[in-house]
């Protein structure tokens, strides 16, 4: 039995994942612990990060974060993606700095920079290349985004299940990570969570045509 494939995505009420100039400060302000925690859990159940190249700049955060995610995000194996199979090199100044500057052991560190620094380069190939990541044996794989990612994994039906966090903002225009569809795409509704602060976790799993 192949990986299934998990988008997770921040989502508008209107359905954008950001403002038309790509911004996302809106999905900080409606986070609390239960939702921290129920991405604890998620990252818990998979066994590959999946990572468009343009939010691969997260890689000098996660070493240093003492964030609830942090463990899993440093620990858990990543593929880039891009087209060109090429991505720049993340400079790591931060991490570098701190372990410079570091007085007691840094194993844990060192190891957090090489998993950020040395992932799977993928993306040539996006269709042959999950197919390839989903026969593997493990987990499931965890596709974070960005926009321009998630939209082509999703035109080419590649994924097998939606995280779709919905925050409780109304945007008016933005980015859609659905509009490479060319036909409309019926969704099972697997599970629904509410929290306190104001968003809902909606899990679907789509209908693909025969």
């Amino acid at each position: 039995m192949s990986k299934e494939l998990i988008l997770k995505m921040s989502i508008s009420v209107d359905g954008f994942v950001a403002g038309p100039n790509g911004e996302i400060d809106w999905i900080f302000r409606s986070r609390s612990e239960a939702s921290t925690q129920w991405l604890v859990d998620l990252l818990g159940q998979v066994s590959l990060h999946a990572i468009g190249h343009r939010s691969y700049d997260m890689a000098d955060y996660w070493p240093t974060s003492t964030h609830p995610l942090a463990p899993a995000m440093n620990e858990i194996p990543k593929a880039v993606f891009s087209r060109s199979g090429q991505i720049p090199t993340p400079s790591m100044g931060k991490t570098k700095a701190a372990l410079a500057d570091a007085t007691e052991d840094t194993t844990a560190l060192q190891s957090a920079m090489d998993s950020w620094m040395n992932p799977i380069m993928t993306g040539k190939d996006l269709i042959g290349d999950i197919q390839r990541l989903k026969a593997e044996n493990g987990k499931p794989i965890l596709a974070h985004g960005g926009a321009s990612f998630a939209t082509s994994l999703i035109a080419a039906h590649l994924v097998d299940v939606f995280h779709l966090v919905v925050h409780p903002i109304i945007l008016g225009r933005g980015l859609s990570i659905f509009a490479g569809l060319e036909e409309p795409l019926d969704l099972k509704l697997e599970d629904l969570k509410q929290f306190e602060s104001g968003g809902v976790i909606k899990t679907y799993r789509p209908v693909y045509p025969q």
